[in-house]
């Protein structure tokens, strides 16, 4: 016991820093581990958030190519059908060229009467199809956006139980088409409503312009202008939202329904629930001020462009001071034509290609994306 106390007293020093030393080694230790750990725990995060990003952002490209080259495209094309049937103008050019041969084909009172009538349809058909093209093209947008920022939570909410995007049963690929699908309600449903509408604003505006009259580049902007403002500001604020999006999904899924069958296969797998808060956020982004003005400026952007194309095709008067003009019954039959060259397919398409170059475009879409708000 005495040598032990002995060898304790002689040592103590060394033996309090051996202890010491294997301690502090120890701690050190220790906090190696839980840094390593930690370091291992956020590299294993990082790894899965950057395939949780490269697969969002797979997805997210997969929607915008099917938008641009199958939803766009589509719409597109049966707007150009639809505007062209129910907007015929050759029944009354073909009555105006065989009065022109016969001199008692036509009364003068009737001859008056087929020209304002034309003069009425040829604005009407392009400022419809100007309007049309380029709310779809915000439109699609619009759905490629809400759609991203809905793949991005439910990815997120999934993650943690590494859920993959493919597997997310709320959020199916069927569910994003019938979403998709509603860019041919403007088509389909809306187009007649808004062709009524732009009618009766063209027939306002023109009612007291002559067809005799000078018809420049100015006062050429300035008519199609006042048509648009007129027909968007008419009746309720935002009521033409309607053209664009149905108004709930349950109905949306009654005009799916196929007469001649009963139901159609594909309306019934709809997932309504789903469909309706895609709807009620795509109504909620059109009636905001950032789209309203993302709009107008589109939608001047093209007036500017095909103003342009309208007036160099008459050899041109395109200085907007200049005084000469030709004849507004003379303008007609371009104007009218420019109708179809506005709805042609979107990837040769110049205004399409104009509005997706605005500064204003591109900055609309990227904070629409980054913060849209969760709830409606």
């Amino acid at each position: 016991m005495l040598s032990l106390r002995s060898l304790w007293s002689r040592h103590k020093r060394k033996l309090l820093i051996s202890l010491g030393v294997l301690g502090s080694g120890y701690a050190l230790y220790k906090l190696y581990d839980a840094h390593r750990q930690r370091t291992f725990d956020l590299e294993k995060e990082r790894e899965v958030d950057e395939l949780i990003k490269a697969q969002l952002q797979s997805h997210f490209e997969n929607i915008q190519r099917v938008s641009d080259t199958v939803t766009l495209p589509y719409s597109m094309n049966y707007l150009r059908v639809r505007i062209s049937e129910d907007l015929d103008l050759s029944h009354l050019t073909e009555k105006l060229l065989q009065g022109r041969g016969r001199s008692s084909a036509l009364s003068p009172k009737e001859k008056i009467e087929l020209w304002e009538k034309l003069k009425v349809l040829s604005f009407t058909r392009t400022v419809a199809s100007l309007w049309s093209m380029t709310m779809l093209c915000l439109y699609v947008r619009v759905q490629v956006n809400i759609l991203g920022r809905h793949l991005y939570l439910e990815i997120a909410r999934g993650s943690e139980s590494s859920q993959s995007l493919d597997d997310a049963d709320s959020f199916s690929w069927h569910g994003q088409q019938d979403f998709l699908a509603t860019a041919d309600y403007l088509s389909t449903y809306g187009i007649g409503t808004l062709l009524t509408n732009m009618q009766n604003a063209a027939m306002e505006i023109l009612k007291e312009k002559k067809l005799k009259e000078s018809f420049g580049k100015e006062q050429l902007h300035d008519t199609i202008i006042q048509v648009l403002d007129l027909f968007m500001n008419a009746g309720e604020p935002s009521s033409w939202i309607s053209y664009l999006v149905p108004e709930n999904a349950a109905a949306y899924r009654q005009l799916m329904v196929v007469p001649s069958s009963g139901s159609d296969d594909s309306s019934m797998l709809m997932d309504i629930s789903k469909l309706e808060q895609l709807m009620l956020e795509t109504r909620a982004v059109l009636s905001s001020p950032d789209f309203k003005n993302v709009a107008d400026i589109s939608l001047r952007r093209v007036v500017d462009a095909l103003v342009e194309d309208v007036i160099v095709h008459f050899g041109g008067a395109t200085d907007p001071s200049s005084s000469s003009g030709v004849p507004l019954a003379k303008t007609l039959p371009r104007v009218a034509q420019m109708g179809a060259l506005l709805l042609e397919e979107p990837s040769i398409n110049k205004y399409v290609q104009s509005i997706r170059s605005l500064p204003e475009f591109q900055h609309f879409y990227t904070l629409l994306y980054s913060n849209m708000p969760l709830e409606f």
